[in-house]
């Protein structure tokens, strides 16, 4: 049994994280910026002991510190850095900077938040695996459409926190990768999406267990593959 924490827990690719993580008895913190307003996640935590719930806003230093102070002196043995927006997807000529920056503080610096908070927890597991959860879209070699400014950049972004980290972390074995979930049936992918989120959770699960440190380092698809940067 893993010890597990996700962030992004209310609803989609988060919550089915912890829905088949629980239903499998591995303990999971789960982070939600506002717990109340997430009655899916709290009603998983009423039935399964080894899910607690946390309220976890990535973009706010307090709220992530309170956080990892409720897990302090806990193992880690999996980080999930999944919370992430869309943010609008608008023109070049209709480009809202101020929506594009808070994009990039959730998607890029939150995943760092998160990790920073969480690095005592980590070095006390045995295989200690940090997983943020990019997107296809943060492909430069793989962008063949354009637009999307704030949602690429920030996922670009984390790719590059991501590499840094896999580097700085590796002595203390730390594998750190970032996952490509697919095009995946959620609020935020739509339902036209061709990737049920069972689908693409259940493969990403089984990625994560079968992490070694010869990996860290990876873009990696959720069907198993690597990406293009």
């Amino acid at each position: 049994m893993a010890n597990w924490v996700v962030t992004g827990a209310n609803r989609g690719i988060g919550l089915e994280l912890v829905r088949q993580l629980a239903a499998r008895g591995d303990s999971v913190h789960a982070g939600a910026r506002d717990p109340s307003a997430a009655p899916e996640l709290g009603a998983l935590e009423k039935a399964h002991g080894g899910v607690r719930v946390h309220a976890c806003d990535v973009k706010d230093d307090g709220s992530v510190k309170a956080m990892a102070k409720a897990v302090a002196g806990e193992t880690v043995d999996v980080l999930v850095n999944n919370a992430g927006v869309m943010g609008k997807m608008v023109s070049l000529e209709d480009l809202d900077l101020t929506d594009a920056m808070a994009t990039f503080d959730t998607n890029a610096l939150g995943a760092l938040r998160v990790t920073r908070a969480l690095l005592p927890n980590l070095r006390q597991a045995k295989l200690p695996r940090v997983a943020h959860i990019t997107s296809g879209m943060g492909s430069i070699g793989d962008n063949t459409s354009g637009g999307a400014y704030g949602y690429r950049m920030s996922k670009a972004a984390l790719n590059m926190a991501n590499k840094s980290m896999s580097i700085d972390l590796k002595e203390r074995g730390i594998i750190c990768v970032v996952v490509n979930p697919g095009w995946v049936q959620t609020d935020m992918g739509g339902a036209g999406a061709p990737t049920p989120v069972e689908d693409s959770v259940g493969r990403m699960i089984a990625l994560f267990d079968e992490l070694t440190l010869a990996r860290t380092g990876s873009f990696i698809d959720y069907r198993g593959g690597t990406l293009e940067w």
